[in-house]
C-alpha cells in the first residue's frame, strides 16, 4: 500500500467546512482517521486521499477543490524535506533534492524533470499502483508550482500548465493560480517553464545550514528510502568512476550481492534494470543541458569510449546524442498533432 504524509491534506477541514461540507463523517466512511489530519507527521493511504479528494468535489459540486487545498501550500508543507531543499544554493540543485526523494513525503507521486530546447518540463505522474484523480493531479501540480515561486519569487509564472483533464466550467481560479496559460486535454499533467529559472539563486538558503541539513537529509534516506531508492543513489554517484557493479554497490550499501539482489526482486526490480533507467534519465538530463562535451557526459555515465555511449544512445533514442534537441522537439510536434 501506498502512503502520504498526512500533512497533504493541509487546510482540508477549513476549505470543506467552507464549502458546507462536514469532513469528519466523510473521512470517516473512507477510513481515514480524523485526528491523523492533525498530525501532519503521519502517514494516510494514498488511494484514501485520492478517494476523499473526488468526493469532496462531489459532494460540495466543487470542480476544482483540490486547486483550492493547494492554494495554502509552500516548500515547508513538505516537512524535513522542505526543510533540506530550501538550503540549496539554486533552484535547480533545491528541485534534484525534492525530486530524488520525493517518496519521503509522497509514495504515490512520481515527478520527472526534463530539459529540451531552453525549456525545463516537470510532470507530475502517479507511481506504479497508484491513481490520481483529478483533484489529486490539480492539488499536485499547483502545489509543484507554488513551491517553485518559494524558490523564485511570488510574481514568478510557467511558460504553460498543462492538464490531461478537460477544462472546467470556470478557469478563472486556474489563471489566478497557476497563470495566463493553462492548456486542458494534453498528453501529460505537469509545468513547462524557462531553463535559465533552474539556475537562479536560492533566496532561501543560508550557506552556513547546508552542511547540516544535508546530514539530516542523508538519515532521512537511510531510514525512508527502499533499497530499490538507494542504489539508485549509489549507482548515480559510482556511474563516472567506471565502478558501477553490482558487487560495488552491495559493499555501498553493507550487504553482499546475493542479499542485494534478493531485496531488490522484492519490488520486482534488478540491478541491470536500474542501472539501464538512472543512466536513460541522466543522459536525457546531460545532453538537453548542453553544458558538457560528449565525451564528458559518456565519463559520466560510465562509458569507456565516447563511441560505446553513442551506440548505446542511439538504440535508447533513435538518434545520435548530437542530434538529440531536434529528435526530441519533433518528436514532442508529433505527439502534439
Amino acid at each position: 500500500m501506498l502512503m502520504v504524509r498526512s500533512a497533504v491534506l493541509d487546510g482540508y477541514v477549513d476549505l470543506a467546512l467552507s464549502l458546507g461540507l462536514n469532513p469528519q463523517p466523510l473521512m470517516r466512511t473512507i477510513g481515514i482517521d480524523p485526528a491523523a489530519v492533525a498530525n501532519t507527521a503521519g502517514w494516510v493511504s494514498a488511494e484514501a486521499i485520492n478517494r476523499l479528494l473526488e468526493l469532496s468535489a462531489a459532494e460540495t459540486t466543487c470542480e476544482d477543490f483540490g486547486l483550492r487545498l493547494a492554494a495554502a501550500r509552500s516548500i515547508r508543507t513538505l516537512g524535513p524535506l522542505g526543510l533540506v531543499a530550501r538550503e540549496e544554493p539554486d533552484v535547480r540543485s533545491a528541485l534534484e533534492v525534492l525530486l530524488r526523494h520525493g517518496n519521503l513525503h509522497n509514495e504515490a507521486l512520481h515527478t520527472r524533470l526534463t530539459e529540451v530546447n531552453g525549456l525545463a518540463t516537470i510532470r507530475v505522474l502517479p507511481a506504479p499502483g497508484a491513481t490520481f484523480g483529478r483533484q489529486a493531479v490539480d492539488l499536485s501540480v499547483a502545489a509543484t508550482c507554488r513551491i517553485l515561486r518559494d524558490l523564485l519569487h511570488e510574481d514568478w509564472n510557467p511558460v504553460t500548465v498543462c492538464f490531461t483533464h478537460p477544462a472546467p466550467a470556470d478557469v478563472d481560479i486556474y489563471h489566478r493560480m497557476l497563470g495566463d496559460t493553462i492548456d486542458f486535454g494534453c498528453e501529460y499533467d505537469g509545468i513547462v517553464f524557462y531553463a535559465r529559472d533552474l539556475d537562479a539563486t536560492n533566496p532561501l538558503a543560508d550557506p552556513l545550514l547546508r552542511p547540516y541539513t544535508r546530514q539530516y537529509l542523508q538519515s532521512l534516506a537511510i531510514a525512508g528510502d527502499t533499497t530499490a531508492d538507494q542504489v539508485r543513489l549509489v549507482i548515480e554517484s559510482l556511474l563516472p568512476t567506471r565502478r558501477c557493479s553490482a558487487d560495488q554497490v552491495a559493499r555501498s550499501l553493507g550487504m553482499d550481492r546475493r542479499t542485494l539482489h534478493r531485496h531488490l526482486a522484492r519490488t520486482g526490480e534488478t540491478f541491470s534494470s536500474i542501472l539501464e533507467t538512472v543512466r536513460i534519465e541522466l543522459a536525457q538530463r546531460y545532453v538537453a543541458r548542453q553544458d558538457r562535451t560528449m565525451s564528458e557526459i559518456a565519463a559520466d555515465l560510465g562509458f569507456s569510449e565516447l563511441s560505446a555511449f553513442s551506440r548505446w544512445f542511439h538504440t535508447q533514442f533513435g538518434c545520435a546524442p548530437t542530434k538529440w534537441d531536434t529528435h526530441a522537439v519533433r518528436a514532442v510536434n508529433q505527439t502534439r498533432r
